[in-house]
């Protein structure tokens, strides 16, 4: 299969993607977390804050292990233990250990390391063990000077304390969704950025990500294997609140993985997967592979693109505030409703507080569009609203530089939601508000190459992120979904055609039930 078939399968036709008669093997199902042994570990403080309010400068202790093992956790640390039935009809109850970020199936593919040099811990390059929540050291060092090269020269390292990076281990969903996991890797990363980067101004810490770097030098720093594991992202942290991006690259010559790998000797740290017969993905190997960069030659940058006009009637939404909560409560709070949505009335307020607040907060310094955090239209809104207050039931974009909607289709639209899912999991009749996440349809191919596709995947999972944030201090939940049926959306929002526009993932958002579950929280 070509790589465009590939690509053009996992969002138009999931059917394709996967072969039919994939069968899971729950027995031999690796762990949800990486586990390294024989090398030095760090304990980290289990006494973390249970709040999270406002923003502030980082206190000297936020720059010491602890602050920083605080910060780890509520990015990606184990929070809590669940059991719920497997079925209506089982009385078998299926344990899973639970993290913030959502993440497809619970399977938390993506895995953290960060390069710190911090007072209390020696200079080195560390994995953040969240079975254990301790740092393990991975290389001893000072690497500033070969991390600034990986990442084309546009962060100043003397100004920052730390680089976080966030991988992907293909096997720990491939297990489950086959091919398919190609398009969730993408998403989980980006749900796990959108909650580090939120986290970050909660502790006062300044961070942007970079996409863009040298795959193999940056994997050959973290000692990772390539057929089994890579980088997708890299976000520098700094303690300095005018922190930014250059505009300028500092390097006068341009550089490449190849000149990198020979500064560093390779390691081959030994980890723990469980399951005992893991099976090819080559299809995923090679999508990793083409959407490799070679040399920072190939850097570049991607300028805001202006909006489609669209004929509609236009709602201007009421002026509110940004929401200002607790972060800890809300991440306690959210979770993915599916059949426990329950149809309740949504204020004009709360929407337009719903969409300013995930749109707002999505702003973030990153390496596309340089040093001004503008992430222009590479992602954008759109919704299917049904019982909101003063708003007629229908489909509709957000534009949040007016914090307007166009109406784009006027009705009920909630029976044709139904009738494109792919399974019955929830019903849209109980759901007053229907997110999609629209890009490009070409995902910035021209420019980036195949690892548009995994940007624009990584930028989506970001923005769900700030949604499911959002909703939850509203006090309603969202649930992502991809099962739906993506070309009907498309008509509906009418972007199939000359906007070149596509769906990208689906959150049906609203009031909810608890669940009968058993849960307990992982933390003193």
């Amino acid at each position: 299969m070509s790589l465009e078939a590939f690509l053009h399968n996992l969002h138009f036709d999931i059917e394709k993607a996967s072969p039919p008669n994939w069968e899971v093997d729950w027995d031999d199902a690796p762990l949800t977390y990486k586990l390294y042994r024989d090398l030095p570990v760090f304990p980290l403080s289990l006494e973390v804050p249970l709040t999270l309010e406002g923003e502030s400068g980082p206190s000297k202790q936020d720059l010491e292990l602890e602050g920083i093992g605080h910060f780890l956790w509520y990015t990606y640390g184990l929070t809590q233990v669940s059991q719920v039935p497997r079925s209506s009809e089982s009385e078998d109850l299926m344990q899973s250990f639970r993290r913030f970020p959502p993440s497809g199936g619970a399977l938390y593919p993506s895995e953290l390391y960060v390069y710190l040099n911090i007072e209390g811990l020696p200079a080195g390059v560390y994995h953040y063990d969240a079975a254990h929540h301790r740092l393990v050291l991975l290389r001893e060092g000072n690497f500033d000077s070969y991390v600034t090269k990986a990442l084309g020269g546009t962060i100043d390292m003397s100004a920052c304390f730390g680089t976080v990076f966030v991988s992907t281990m293909f096997w720990k969903n491939f297990y489950k969704y086959n091919n398919f996991s190609y398009r969730l890797q993408g998403l989980d990363a980006g749900v796990l950025l959108g909650q580090l980067l939120e986290v970050a101004k909660r502790f006062g810490i300044a961070a942007g990500v970079c996409f863009q770097f040298l795959d193999r030098a940056i994997n050959h720093l973290l000692g990772l294997s390539e057929e089994e594991e890579s980088t997708y992202a890299a976000i520098p942290i700094s303690a300095e609140p005018s922190w930014r991006f250059r505009e300028e690259r500092s390097m006068d010559r341009p550089v490449t993985s190849s000149e990198l790998l020979l500064e560093l000797k390779g390691i081959q740290p030994e980890h723990y997967v469980r399951s005992q017969r893991i099976r090819e993905f080559p299809m995923l190997t090679k999508m990793n592979e083409a959407s490799m960069i070679e040399s920072t030659q190939s850097f570049r940058r991607i300028h805001p693109k202006n909006g489609a006009e669209s004929e509609g009637e236009i709602v201007a939404l009421p002026i509110v505030k940004r929401l200002s909560y607790d972060l800890a409560s809300v991440c306690r709070k959210r979770f993915s409703p599916e059949m426990d949505f329950v149809l309740g009335k949504v204020s004009q307020s709360q929407l337009a507080a719903l969409l300013q607040e995930a749109t707002a907060s999505f702003s973030y310094r990153n390496d596309l569009d340089g040093s001004n955090g503008n992430c222009g239209n590479r992602v954008s809104l759109y919704a299917c609203l049904y019982n909101v207050e003063d708003i007629q039931d229908g489909a509709y974009h957000y534009d949040s530089t007016t914090h307007s909607l166009l109406q784009i289709q006027p009705g009920d639209h909630r029976l044709l939601l139904q009738y494109g899912m792919s399974l019955d999991i929830m019903n849209f009749q109980q759901v007053p508000i229907c997110i999609h996440v629209v890009g490009e349809r070409n995902h910035s191919k021209t420019q980036l190459g195949y690892r548009g596709y995994r940007i624009q995947q990584m930028e989506a999972g970001m923005l769900v992120q700030k949604l499911l944030l959002a909703s939850s201090a509203l006090g309603m939940n969202g649930h992502p979904l991809l099962g739906f049926d993506v070309s009907m959306c498309d008509e509906l929002y009418k972007i199939d055609g000359p906007q070149r526009k596509t769906s990208l993932i689906q959150i049906p958002i609203g009031h909810y039930l608890n669940r009968p579950w058993l849960k307990g929280s992982l933390h003193s």
